[in-house]
């Protein structure tokens, strides 16, 4: 049975980037489309399969699972001997190590500046709310000085975690895309950190989503 992919056709959405690692692993899959304008993902047959009420999900084959980092972890992990190698070998426990630390980094450190600023000018504006200018410089101001740490490690080697690339880099497209989205340059500012984006983003996974997720049956 195909894995199935219930989200939404942006390219910088948690949906992309599923799809993205869908692709580099070379598993194939179908996309079935979730309005999230008309609230499709809070209606009570979808809260069954994702209670939060967001996207995306995906059903492989009757398993369900939810949250994009987990979906992306899973496939990674299911499909680790086939695509690009996302993870480090599973018997390696200090990369292990390694790659948890950059990946709760850019859960904990990346994310949470890069969303406060992305509802201030992007979803209040869609609900017809006044952004607080402010606010939004404050949350691109922390996303600086954290940026700065960035910088130092990515000029010590081309990836976070070394020379080749991983889960924990990719995990950063969809927020950082989001960004160029409601006009910050900000992932362009340093420049360590502007030549790994620019990697990330140019691989031809990423690029093959401009014009929306489709299925790849």
């Amino acid at each position: 049975m195909v894995l199935k992919l219930h989200g939404v056709t942006t390219q910088g959405s948690p949906s992309g980037l599923v799809a993205m690692v869908l692709i580099e692993k070379k598993v194939p899959f179908e996309l079935v489309y979730v309005d999230t304008s008309k609230g499709e993902h809070k209606t009570p047959e979808y809260l069954k399969r994702n209670p939060f009420g967001q996207v995306p999900y995906i059903d492989d084959d009757g398993f369900i699972l939810y949250d994009s980092r987990a979906i992306c972890r899973y496939v990674s992990m299911k499909y680790r001997e086939q695509g690009t190698p996302l993870l480090p070998p599973a018997k390696d426990i200090k990369a292990t190590a390694l790659f948890e630390q950059a990946a709760t980094i850019e859960a904990s450190r990346f994310t949470p500046p890069v969303a406060g600023a992305i509802d201030e000018m992007f979803y209040k504006k869609l609900h017809g709310l006044e952004p607080d200018r402010e606010k939004y410089n404050e949350h691109i101001a922390t996303l600086s000085a954290r940026l700065d740490v960035y910088d130092e490690i990515l000029g010590k080697h081309k990836y976070l975690l070394g020379d080749e690339v991983s889960l924990a880099d990719l995990l950063h497209l969809s927020g950082g895309a989001a960004l160029g989205i409601i006009g910050s340059d900000i992932m362009s500012q340093k420049p360590n950190v502007a030549r790994w984006f620019n990697d990330i983003s140019s691989r031809e996974s990423w690029q093959v989503l401009k014009d929306g997720v489709k299925s790849t049956v």
